[in-house]
């Protein structure tokens, strides 16, 4: 078990192994869950992680981008329950 002391500030200093075993690099952020029982769980969080890292997911570069008229015909052929399937376009 890591024992560390906290400074008058409030810090506490993580050393190498902690982080390692964490998976905490410079630059990620940690979440600290606080627990009824007086305890509490840090993890690490990857700067990245959120809805930045889904854009582009659906990109494919084979493909030229759809127009708007092809994009809205996706939208209400999916809100009918039409699935197309393949590289067909609309």
């Amino acid at each position: 078990m890591a024992k560390h002391t906290v400074t008058p500030q409030g810090h506490i200093k993580l050393g190498k192994e902690v982080l390692r075993h964490l998976g905490i690099e410079a630059g990620d952020r940690v979440s600290i869950d606080l627990l009824p029982d007086g305890t509490a769980t840090l993890t690490g969080v990857k700067v990245g992680a959120g809805i930045e890292k889904f854009f582009g997911i659906l990109h494919d570069p084979d493909q030229p981008p759809l127009s708007l008229e092809e994009i809205e015909q996706a939208i209400a052929d999916g809100w009918a329950g039409i699935r197309r399937k393949g590289k067909s376009r609309a």
